[in-house]
């Protein structure tokens, strides 16, 4: 009896599958990071609570020009959680670990450059400029399906799509994700940090739920949601769902 009493409970472990984005530079790694610095300035917040994989194949490196690059990211507030195509010998305790077998999506193309108005600039060294007026929210709005293996990133605001979302594409969305059909694959909400977005869909057959960094993958979602036009929100950390009228 007493060495039932005291043995220890096992560990549970349990699998998740989350979503990352995969950086590829180039050599000279000094100009490819003047480039990364353009994207940043930008795309604010662009890498902001997004987990990272450095993917290194093919390039001529040694550990310390590697580990050195990784130190450069990170200076950018970009954090490295994996790397791939990088051999055993540039690897260790002082860098990510070894990653392999991700699945591709569609490539993420970020925000163009907002071009400045001459005229304005002009104005603004003549005179201070009065308090812009309030912006409207943004939103992307999507006419068509969500193919398999696309990747739609919106980061700004809300993404409303006017069909349905098939399994293998995502919806990443600063705001809130609106699907006026079948959610069939993953939908993250809140991705820069807003606990308040929402998701909506017609009907709920997703793969994977998310909100300000939340998960929910489609073992853990109630039976009684499955096919049904729902809503879903945070509070605290808890998923909520409700059926829509």
């Amino acid at each position: 009896m007493t060495d039932v009493l005291t043995q220890p409970r096992p560990i549970r472990l349990k699998g998740r599958s989350y979503l990352a984005l995969t950086l590829t530079p180039e050599l000279p790694f000094e100009d490819w990071l003047v480039r990364l610095d353009d994207l940043a300035s930008r795309s604010a917040g662009f890498f902001l609570r997004r987990p990272v994989v450095l993917d290194v194949t093919g390039l001529d490196i040694d550990r310390a020009e590697l580990r050195d690059f990784v130190g450069k990211l990170a200076a950018r507030q970009v954090r490295i959680m994996g790397i791939e195509g990088a051999s055993p010998a540039l690897l260790g305790s002082d860098l990510p670990p070894a990653m392999a077998d991700g699945r591709p999506t569609a490539d993420i193309e970020p925000p163009p450059a907002a071009p400045e108005s001459a005229g304005a600039q002009a104005a603004a060294s003549v005179e201070p400029a009065a308090p812009p007026p309030p912006k409207a929210v943004p939103s992307m709005i999507v006419t068509q399906p969500v193919r398999s293996g696309q990747s739609l990133v919106f980061l700004e605001g809300d993404v409303t799509v006017v069909g349905s979302v098939a399994s293998g594409a995502e919806i990443v969305a600063g705001g809130s994700v609106h699907v006026y059909g079948t959610l069939r694959g993953r939908a993250l909400a809140g991705a820069m940090g807003n606990g308040a977005a929402r998701i909506f869909c017609r009907r709920l057959e997703a793969e994977l739920v998310a909100i300000d960094g939340f998960y929910k993958t489609a073992e853990d979602m109630e039976p009684e949601h499955r096919g049904k036009a729902v809503q879903i929100w945070l509070e605290g950390e808890t998923f909520k769902v409700g059926a829509l009228a």
